[in-house]
């Protein structure tokens, strides 16, 4: 039997709206029932992509990030835009440590958590057009 669920949402680059995503996805993924390590891995990816988009991608003013997430045969999809400042060498920044963001101090691990935690992600990004995160995992 093949399942499959989709949604989509977009909401302003504030730092308040990660916990937002995190229980969105959350809801998402309990149609499939999922273990509470893989709900938890999820809901972090997700925090963390999001994370980036606010802190980087719009670093001077609100923005907004798109999330689209899709369910199919237990293989969850998840899609993290926006439309920001871009990424001009996305080798470097999914180095763990790598940062732009000095001034506040961060570790620079955001890309290697969602590596850790998800079985797939892929990095698509345009200097000034903005960055798309995908990642996929298997909840079945």
């Amino acid at each position: 039997m093949q399942n499959e669920n989709y949604f989509k949402i977009s909401f302003p680059s504030r730092s308040v709206n990660e916990a937002f995503a995190r229980m969105t996805i959350a809801s998402f993924c309990m149609q499939f029932d999922p273990t509470i390590e893989q709900l938890n891995d999820i809901k972090t990816a997700v925090s963390e992509a999001v994370t980036n988009c606010v802190v980087h991608a719009y670093p001077d003013n609100v923005g907004t990030v798109y999330i689209t997430a899709k369910l199919k045969n237990n293989i969850l999809t998840v899609t993290v835009k926006d439309k920001g400042v871009g990424i001009s060498d996305i080798q470097q920044a999914m180095q763990p440590m790598f940062t732009t963001d000095a001034k506040t101090e961060r570790a620079g691990l955001g890309f290697a958590v969602m590596q850790t935690f998800m079985d797939k992600i892929k990095v698509y990004s345009t200097v000034g057009k903005g960055t798309r995160v995908v990642m996929t995992k298997n909840i079945g």
